[in-house]
């Protein structure tokens, strides 16, 4: 089996797909690998490295993707890069698929099975395939360096000849992967750390660290989770008592850590304008979900800003920013993933359904989107648009000549009326009071959110 690693062409994109470790274990087990030039070169990997591996070095993505069956890539493809690609060629990346469904559509028209590695299931024997949480860990560590490089004062506590300086408040809104490595880090180089989740569990895990839990924590705080450790939707009372306690302690804190996801939505809002407002001046909030819409509504993907006298940190693509190591364990987690695929004699990929970790990584096969939460965002057939369209128009159709039928009941009643004494006219009815006569109002509860546990 050929596996063809691609340069990455997305903006903020530094990321290989493969290392030198990862390209001499394909090869002990009967695969070639061509590494396309250039590939790890902004992850400080050279062509050289990737040789001496035992891969060889193309010179265009075009000679890198001929005649390969398994393509490895961090990011989606781009457009450009599909049009590359053949019938039958497997595709392994973080294809953000939930969101990215034109994608997944291109990719199944062009015949591509596609493995989104974002979707790889939350149980124990797949933790070394996860690469959503060994990337998380990555941005977790990289958000308090940010914070740092912005923020104007000292982060630990010092007693220096000229006076005290006391230590900074840092608080970690979000206590997953990115979230505990925040709080350690920032442990770690001296500050008071704060953190915040609606988990109960996760307060356990923060003072652990050396942090202080922030919460209301009452009756429902303490069955705010389910069995698989995801978060439950909040009633409006307990989110007005978290909100009003956030607020109180936001105004006292240096540094702000949002880290709160929940795949497939944008998401959700933790620090609102008013919060930023309260903060003392050169204050830093670093928002790590900027990229699906932030949990500061004040944060720009990509900048970094100055609001309201905070600044707010909003790093496109921060695993990136640590591109040799967060590479280094993104191709473990793909290593990992596909050792169990590869027939170690014959060195062809095995694509078994029955496998939990397959299945649920599985998007797209033979020209079809055949994940189930994918299933129904799949494009029609063109012949089913047709064969809706024309029994919509025979409906139409149908209804125009039954209307005209009505009209003409109407027109010969209307004749015969006139013809007749006209009748007494009825008691006028009493006011409707029934259930049924009663407006029907939308639903106020927010569905449930199951927010991801890596932050």
């Amino acid at each position: 089996m050929k596996i063809a690693i691609l340069k990455e062409r997305r903006d903020s994109e530094k990321r290989v797909a493969a290392s030198p470790d990862s390209v001499e274990k394909f090869i002990k087990m009967n695969c070639t690998v061509t590494v396309e030039t250039g590939a790890g070169s902004d992850a400080s990997i050279s062509d050289d490295a990737f040789a001496k591996a035992g891969a060889t070095i193309a010179k265009t993505p075009a000679e890198t993707v001929k005649g390969a069956d398994l393509i490895l890539k961090v990011s989606r493809p781009t457009d450009a890069e599909i049009g590359l690609f053949s019938k039958g060629q497997a595709l392994a990346c973080h294809a953000h698929a939930l969101t990215e469904t034109d994608l997944v559509a291109k990719l199944a028209a062009a015949g591509v099975t596609l493995f989104a590695m974002e979707l790889v299931p939350r149980i124990t024997r797949a933790q070394s395939m996860d690469i959503l949480s060994s990337q998380a860990n990555m941005s977790g560590y990289k958000s308090v360096l940010d914070a740092l490089e912005h923020y104007g004062r000292a982060l630990p506590m010092m007693s220096t000849a000229a006076g005290r300086v006391s230590p900074a408040n840092v608080f970690v809104m979000g206590v997953g992967v990115a979230g505990l490595q925040a709080i350690a880090t920032a442990k770690r180089l001296g500050a008071i750390v704060w953190a915040t989740d609606v988990r109960p569990d996760t307060k356990e895990q923060v003072e652990s660290l050396g942090g202080k839990f922030l919460a209301v924590e009452n009756e429902e705080f303490l069955q705010a989770q389910t069995a698989g450790g995801y978060a439950k939707e909040m009633s409006d009372d307990y989110k007005r008592q978290q909100a009003a306690l956030v607020a109180e302690k936001i105004k006292t804190m240096d540094i702000v850590i949002t880290t709160a996801l929940i795949p497939g939505r944008p998401a959700p809002v933790l620090v609102t304008e008013d919060h930023v407002k309260s903060m003392k001046p050169g204050s830093v909030i670093v928002d790590l979900a900027v990229e699906t819409g932030g949990n500061c509504p004040l944060s720009e993907y990509g900048k970094v800003v100055t609001k309201h006298g905070v600044t707010l940190v909003g790093h496109a693509n921060v695993p990136s920013r640590l591109a040799e190591t967060t590479s280094q364990l993104f191709a473990r987690n793909l290593l990992n993933f596909l050792t169990p695929m590869i027939d170690k004699e014959t060195g062809k990929l095995t694509i078994d359904t029955e496998d939990e970790v397959v299945r649920g990584t599985l998007v797209c096969r033979d020209g079809a989107v055949v994940h189930e939460r994918l299933k129904d965002m799949a494009p029609k057939k063109a012949g089913s648009k047709k064969a809706a369209a024309k029994k919509a128009a025979g409906k139409k159709s149908g209804a125009k000549k039954a209307g005209a039928k009505k009209a003409g009941t109407k027109k010969a009643a209307a004749k015969k009326a006139s013809a007749s004494p006209a009748p007494a006219a009825p008691a006028p009815a009493a006011p409707a009071s029934s259930p049924a006569s009663a407006p029907t109002s939308a639903p106020t509860s927010a569905p449930q959110q199951d927010e991801k546990k890596e932050g």
